[in-house]
């Protein structure tokens, strides 16, 4: 396996070796390279070194960006990233967050990074760059005023060592404490109900009754938000399943109107059924059926004498008793046929 190939793998597996402090581990003959034969991907016998020096403080994506550039400037690169100590910073740039050892840890742990110097120099000397084999420092190109000087850089610029980075927008570690400070009060709050303690956070009595009672106030506030959604969800729940009954309800009630037509309507047929029933009914009213012919005579008692024959009377005279049946007017208007005919 070849030596790049097996530093790449290192870098993905292993974190990043600490530089030693005594000599460059680099034993290749070295000679002074320029950005063009370096990009050319001479030497073949060692890849290129290149150091990128910060405070890397509150390592962010802004950070990893920058050494990713840093890496990728060459065919065949070892970056060497220096990390300034807390001395120093706090000396030339102010206070901060992380402690060194936690900016060692951080940078040990980007896979773009070959080897971590500890307890970076603040300004570049010929004694140091000769001293670990440098050929090229990468840093973003915006004049560093610092230590008295108007850029800490000009001098590698001078010498032709010095390549530029481009700056990640909207990220750097100043952005992120602007933004702890502006919410001071929600970070607070936040950590008390975490368990941590009022001196521990640098709270003042008073501030750490009101920030819990904020947190009282916030989860009473959580749990009404939450009945108002359930109440919300439980409200869609009956208008939907309302509105499923009332939809059920008028397709019933159309369908028993439908019905309804279809059985009492004008053509509809109980009509029918009523028409045919009376007709039936009017015939056999007017029609009755007819005696057996066959059926043999009434014959006379012998005891009872035959009734005298009653006085003829005229049939207009004649006040016949209203029919008390079907049958009965049927025989009667025959009885007045019969009339009329032995009048004339």
């Amino acid at each position: 396996m070849s030596l790049p190939l097996l530093l790449f793998f290192q870098t993905l597996t292993e974190p990043a070796i600490f530089a030693r402090e005594t000599s460059c581990d680099c034993h290749a003959p070295h000679e002074k390279l320029t950005i063009t034969q370096a990009r050319r991907g001479t030497p073949v016998d060692r890849p290129v070194r290149v150091y990128a020096d910060g405070i890397f403080d509150l390592f962010h994506s802004g950070h990893a960006r920058a050494l990713m550039q840093a890496k990728n400037l060459f065919p065949n690169t070892y970056l060497i990233v220096g990390v300034c100590s807390d001395e120093l910073t706090h000396k030339y740039k102010g206070f901060t967050v992380m402690t060194e050892h936690e900016r060692y840890e951080a940078l040990r742990h980007c896979r773009y990074v070959d080897e971590v110097l500890r307890d970076a120099p603040w300004t570049l000397t010929p004694e140091f760059l000769e001293k670990h084999k440098i050929d090229f420092v990468a840093h973003d190109d915006i004049p560093y005023s610092s230590a008295g000087s108007e850029d800490v850089y000009k001098h590698i610029k001078e010498a032709g060592m010095f390549v530029p980075t481009q700056r990640t927008e909207g990220i750097s570690t100043s952005d992120i404490i602007t933004r702890i400070v502006r919410d001071y009060d929600v970070y607070a709050r936040r950590n008390l109900q975490r368990g941590y303690t009022a001196k521990e956070l640098n709270v003042s009595y008073i501030n750490e009754k009101k920030y819990r009672l904020q947190n009282q106030v916030d989860r009473m506030k959580e749990k009404v938000r939450t009945v108002e959604e359930k109440s919300k969800h439980f409200v869609y729940r009956v208008e939907e399943k309302s509105h499923d009954l009332i939809q059920k309800w008028e397709e019933k009630s159309r369908e028993f109107i439908g019905n309804f037509l279809e059985l009492f309507g004008p053509d509809g047929t109980w009509k029918q059924v009523f028409q045919e029933r009376s007709g039936r009914m009017l015939s056999y009213a007017l029609s009755p059926r007819e005696s057996p012919c066959n059926s043999p005579p009434r014959e006379l008692s012998p005891l009872r004498s035959p009734s005298p024959p009653s006085p003829p009377a005229r049939w207009h005279n004649a006040r016949p008793s209203p029919p008390t049946s079907p049958k009965g007017a049927s025989a009667s208007i025959s009885s007045m046929s019969e009339g009329d005919e032995d009048e004339k």
